[in-house]
């Protein structure tokens, strides 16, 4: 008697499985998401990479899909994609604005790391990393990510980040451990990277680290878009030079900044 009545509940389930993988109407969202704003990729593990609430909802919205097509998941995702939209445009107003992106390191870590071992290591990383973050932070900074001995952080302006980078430059001065003073390279680099999760990708990224590599031991290198934002007589800014490096566009050029411009007595 039970499972006579069961029938009907399991009838329905399967009636509504099948509406809900129809081709036709997850065609039809998949569309819809096209012509939403945001990312119509939004959901995938590189989307979702943040730890935004949206991000993080995303992330176990994802992690429930079901082994068939499924058009009430494709309408979840197409909700979240739309929420991530508006949280960027309403928040940090990034996404698709022009932002400037920091790359540091410390030169010559990792062969101090292997003589000195993992103590003194760890314990240079979180002295410098207190010096590096609260620099990008004091400045309105935000970090993307940490790469080891050294950060990828994104400003709005390069003014702020050029200041972050030789204020940090500054402070790892007072930094020693076992007779170790850690020297940091750094690059700035003005573009349009776009924004995935919690993390920047695409050519203007990889611009960016190029002049950081490039870049010596104390040593702060801006790319040319960079140096034309800046106001005159702000900073000493060296000579314009190509940058030589693999992966960057041949007509590139850098600027070395030496730090801040010297009041006029």
């Amino acid at each position: 008697m039970a499972e006579q009545d069961d029938k009907p509940v399991r009838g329905a389930r399967e009636r509504a499985k099948k509406v809900d993988s129809a081709p036709s109407l997850v065609a039809a969202i998949d569309m819809l998401r096209e012509r939403l704003p945001g990312d119509p990729k939004f959901g995938d593990p590189l989307s979702t990479a943040g730890k935004r609430p949206v991000e993080v909802v995303a992330r176990e919205a994802s992690a429930l899909q079901p082994e068939r097509p499924s058009a009430a998941h494709s309408l979840g995702l197409a909700a979240l994609q739309v929420w991530q939209a508006v949280s960027e445009r309403s928040g940090r107003g990034r996404g698709d604005e022009p932002i400037s992106v920091l790359f540091t390191d410390l030169v010559g870590f990792s062969s101090w790391a292997l003589e000195a071992g993992d103590a003194a290591a760890v314990r240079l990383l979180r002295e410098a990393g207190i010096v590096l973050e609260g620099s990008v932070e004091d400045r309105g900074g935000v970090i993307v990510k940490r790469l080891g001995d050294g950060l990828m952080a994104v400003f709005e302006h390069p003014q702020p980040a050029i200041e972050a980078a030789l204020e940090a430059h500054d402070g790892l001065a007072q930094v020693h451990v076992d007779g170790y003073q850690p020297q940091m390279r750094a690059g700035v680099h003005h573009g349009r990277p776009r924004k995935l999760g919690g993390d920047y990708l695409g050519v203007d990224v990889n611009i960016a680290a190029r002049v950081a590599d490039s870049a010596k031991g104390g040593q702060l290198l801006v790319s040319q878009p960079v140096c034309e934002m800046l106001d005159d007589g702000l900073f000493e800014v060296g000579r314009p030079k190509r940058l030589k490096a693999e992966g960057a566009p041949k007509d590139l050029r850098v600027c070395e900044i030496k730090g801040k411009a010297s009041a006029p007595a």
